[in-house]
């Protein structure tokens, strides 16, 4: 990372993405001062080589850019002091995503972003792209850092998934194809209010032009808006997709089709039940965003279909884990809001749901059409009152206190009850911070638990 060769650039947040930008920077001739709030954090950093420096004691005026760490606040609520401090001496603010564009200028770009289906869009885009035989890295928000993934030249494509915390980051980078999904509110503290939310989520489409594509889901209102204003404006390509509706010029789901309109000529060009690691219409959207990715980078129609059909799925995202005396266990630990956990209840008609967390903002109101297919609800942690609440009357629960317990009440219950077509469902809609480090290690346990469960297995 040689753009800041011979200059001060100070790094805010040393896990993942933080520690593997200032290595990349100080290899790259830049004198890097390194902080992180946390005593372990700096350790490691030190340990690893990088000089660690007090950034709340530091003079900012002779510092030429503040790499933040996207969880770190630098508006809303209010912004972190140290970021205060460069943005008063003007220094510029950036990601560890604009740091692997200004280093990789020569490669194409496709950004995902949305509030839910992401992850799951942004792998399978990718192993479309593999299987075509592309040179692909696949990182961002997903998991692999921008900055540790493979250089990549002008014949190489990054799939990066963009949280909106990132693309507040990401000032620069121009997206050959650009993809919104859905808009739901979230991480609404983070960004002063849905509008701020919405904002940060459009600047995927910053810097595109004619050559450019923009493929928006157009069944919500907030998506369907931000389509309607780029239709006005001009600039990239549009390319609707839909699983409510016929997208004119788009991709869209009919009668469990996929419908391929691009060209005008609509044609059912997948048989979506046969794309089994794609379960339901949330990732009939997924799929169709996916395609309509592929198609805007040259990749034929054969390939694309080839390459839904084989998509392995993603960990944690109903994850099917067994299936125990005809029960099957899903793992969709990372339903992390009451949205994300509406998409799994949709897909299932005898549910035995494993439920709670620390709560989201308006809680699981929203899940009521859901209700009659759960046969019954296990709480776990903080906001097992609040969810008895709601479910109160409508849904039988049981306060399970922890994952272990409800494991083990929802097994004892799905099979006592020999209801066909069980499913023993973790979707939280929740975040795991009361019980768990993050979404990956309640999922975890989820798989452990249901492996020590008796039973026989298919």
């Amino acid at each position: 990372m040689t753009a800041f060769r011979g200059e001060q650039v100070a790094v805010l947040g040393l896990a993942r993405s933080g520690l593997v930008a200032a290595q990349a920077l100080q290899r790259g001739g830049a004198r890097v001062l390194a902080w992180d709030d946390a005593a372990e954090k700096r350790g490691a950093a030190q340990s690893a080589g990088l000089p660690i420096v007090d950034l709340a004691q530091s003079d900012f005026h002779g510092i030429r850019a503040l790499i933040l760490s996207p969880g770190i606040p630098h508006t809303h609520p209010a912004p972190h002091p140290i970021a205060a401090r460069a943005r008063a001496a003007g220094a510029e603010i950036i990601g560890d995503i604009e740091l692997l564009a200004r280093s990789r200028r020569e490669a194409r770009y496709v950004g995902i972003t949305g509030t839910n289906g992401k992850s799951t869009t942004t792998s399978l885009i990718g192993h479309i792209l593999r299987q075509a035989g592309r040179k692909v890295a696949v990182g961002g928000n997903l998991g692999t850092p921008a900055l540790a993934l493979d250089p990549l030249a002008g014949d190489g494509c990054y799939v990066l998934e963009m949280s909106s915390y990132q693309l507040e980051l990401t000032p620069s980078l121009a997206f050959a194809v650009a993809v919104l999904l859905n808009i739901t509110p979230d991480h609404l503290d983070r960004h002063g209010g849905m509008d701020g939310y919405i904002a940060a989520k459009t600047r995927i489409f910053a810097h595109q032009d004619a050559t450019s594509v923009a493929v928006i889901g157009i069944d919500d209102a907030a998506s369907r808006s931000v389509a309607d204003r780029l239709r006005i404006q001009g600039g990239p390509r549009l390319v609707p997709i839909s699983v409510e509706s016929r997208a004119r010029g788009g991709v869209y789901v009919e009668h469990g089709a996929l419908v391929d309109d691009i060209d005008g000529k609509a044609a059912p060009v997948l048989e979506l039940d046969r794309a089994a690691r794609l379960p339901g219409p949330h990732n009939w959207q997924n799929a169709a965003a996916a395609y309509a990715a592929a198609r805007a980078l040259g990749i034929d129609r054969a390939a694309i279909l080839s390459g839904i059909l084989s998509f392995p799925g993603l960990a944690h995202r109903q994850e099917l884990v067994a299936t125990i005396d005809r029960v099957r266990y899903v793992n969709d630990s990372k339903a992390t809001n009451a949205d994300a956990a509406g998409k799994a209840l949709a897909c299932y008609e005898h549910i035995y749901w494993i439920a709670g967390g620390l709560a989201k903002e308006g809680g699981i109101a929203s899940l009521t059409p859901f209700f009659p297919r759960i046969r019954h609800a296990f709480l776990i942690g903080k906001a097992s009152d609040e969810f008895a609440a709601t479910l109160g009357g409508r849904v039988p629960f049981t306060r399970c206190g922890d994952l272990g317990h409800a494991v083990a009440a929802a097994a004892e219950k799905a099979r006592a009850e020999r209801q066909a077509d069980a499913v023993v469902l973790l979707s939280p809609a929740c975040a795991s911070f009361d019980q768990f480090a993050n979404f990956e290690e309640r999922g975890e346990s989820f798989r452990r638990l249901v492996a020590a469960l008796p039973g026989e297995r298919l």
